[in-house]
């Protein structure tokens, strides 16, 4: 019977899936390079203008959206990424118990969105301002907060499940050389800041603005400090908190982290700070996994991949917090005695999107890299960077499908718990920089440099 459950998980489970799920796609890209029998590559819009009589527009080449549009194999690789995601994700949707013929239609509007925001985020102008993931949250936003979402496109609402998939085969980009450059100085700054912007939450929550809903400032504490809305159900469980204030710790999270995304990087950039001290700033405080992944993007590679090895190695943190947690309500705060806590806790919370992330890596350092060298393992990432990037965008659309300001709104009962995210979040902002600064300015220890 344990077995029988324990098989379940791996083929039920969210988590479990996005792993499986990036795995295959990674299976598939590397052997259509590897092989080079057949042709894998997913839809990329090139760049484009309304104008290209713009002398500005005109000096960039741009290929012209109508020949693009009137192009056959632009139309065969569009078919191409949505058969692929399209099956991968329903397969994934099915064996998590939903049906597939509400999925299936929510998917394909979902899809066209997606289409359209790439679309959108191509063109010349628009691109030299803001990337692909702003315009995805903008699109959804627009749609969640002026017509509303219909209910039939509600099934194929799914942030999470596409953004742990992406992280997946992400994880083949990052080589483990990077990792292990950057080790030490990613846990400095994720697991010693963490625990103290917690501690400091549950000081002030408690303390300072005496709220008596405890289960409610622990849960808000995570979401700041660790990774958003994956945290705050991690802890929300723990701690026994309420449907009512998950949501709206998961919601004040949200619109911050929307704020944080967009502005952080434009701030760094004007502060002259470099990549990697930016990108690693970003992953640090920025609350959504996919979110510190555009937000790094935005100010380059390097920024990119320090940004999402911090918050990898925060992530990790999901299990611990919540065991530690739910270990301290149980003997603490609540003494009823219905908290059961064990060490399989930590197992049963912890993010296990991170195993694939890191096994992908593995993978991509000291198989496919030694086997056929490093210009396989290019060609490799330049398939699966698209089929990523488009895992994202049905990410962030999502986002802003399950984003309405007025019911956000509605739920903050009082000012005091915006009062705790603001200060939890600018003491953490505060506390990150100064680590950060500390590890990787210069001035103390040698700077890593990332491929």
């Amino acid at each position: 019977m344990s077995n029988n459950k324990n098989v379940s998980k791996l083929l039920k489970t969210e988590d479990w899936l996005s792993v499986w799920l990036g795995f295959i796609v990674i299976a598939i890209g590397a052997v259509s390079v590897l092989w080079g029998k057949f042709d894998f590559s997913a839809l990329k819009f090139s760049t484009w203008a309304w104008g290209e009589s713009l002398s500005e527009a005109a000096s960039a080449k741009l290929i012209p959206l109508g020949t693009q549009l009137a192009s056959g194999a632009f139309w065969i690789k569009a078919l191409r990424t949505f058969l692929v995601l399209g099956i991968l994700f329903g397969i994934g949707v099915k064996l998590q118990g939903e049906r597939l013929r509400k999925y299936i239609p929510a998917f394909i509007g979902l899809f066209v969105l997606a289409f359209v925001v790439r679309l959108i985020s191509a063109e010349f102008t628009l691109n030299r301002y803001l990337e692909w993931a702003f315009w995805a949250l903008i699109v959804g936003l627009l749609v969640s907060n002026t017509v509303g979402v219909p209910a039939w496109l509600k099934p194929a609402v799914r942030t999470e499940f596409y953004i742990k998939t992406g992280l997946v085969i992400m994880g083949f980009s990052v080589l483990f050389s990077n990792i292990a450059k950057f080790g030490l100085y990613g846990l400095g700054i994720a697991w010693v800041v963490t625990p103290i912007v917690i501690i400091f939450m549950w000081w002030f929550g408690t303390r300072v603005l005496k709220l008596d809903n405890k289960p409610l400032v622990i849960t808000m504490a995570s979401a700041t400090s660790v990774c958003g809305t994956s945290a705050a159900i991690a802890t929300g469980a723990a701690s026994n908190c309420k449907k009512t204030d998950l949501t709206m710790a998961v919601s004040i999270s949200i619109i911050f982290t929307v704020l944080m995304m967009v502005f952080e990087p434009m701030i760094i950039k004007a502060c002259g700070m470099s990549p990697i001290m930016g990108g690693s700033l970003i992953g640090g405080t920025v609350d959504s996994t996919g979110a510190v992944v555009v937000a790094g993007t935005a100010l380059g590679g390097e920024a990119q991949t320090a940004a999402v090895l911090v918050k990898s190695i925060q992530n990790i943190l999901i299990g611990f917090v919540a065991f530690f947690v739910a270990l301290f309500f149980a003997t603490r705060v609540d003494r009823s005695g219905t908290q059961k806590v064990g060490a399989i806790e930590i197992w049963n919370r912890f993010p296990k999107f991170i195993i694939g992330f890191f096994v992908a890596s593995l993978v991509a350092s000291f198989l496919i890299q030694p086997l056929c060298g490093p210009d396989s393992v290019g060609a490799i990432n330049k398939v699966l960077d698209q089929y990523k990037n488009w895992a994202f965008v049905l990410a962030f659309v999502s986002i802003g499908l399950d984003t309405n300001f007025k019911e956000i709104i509605s739920q903050m009962q009082g000012g005091k718990v915006l009062w705790l995210y603001v200060v939890g979040q600018t003491f953490n902002l505060a506390l990150t920089f100064a680590m950060v600064w500390f590890l990787l300015s210069g001035a103390v220890f040698p700077v890593p440099v990332l491929d």
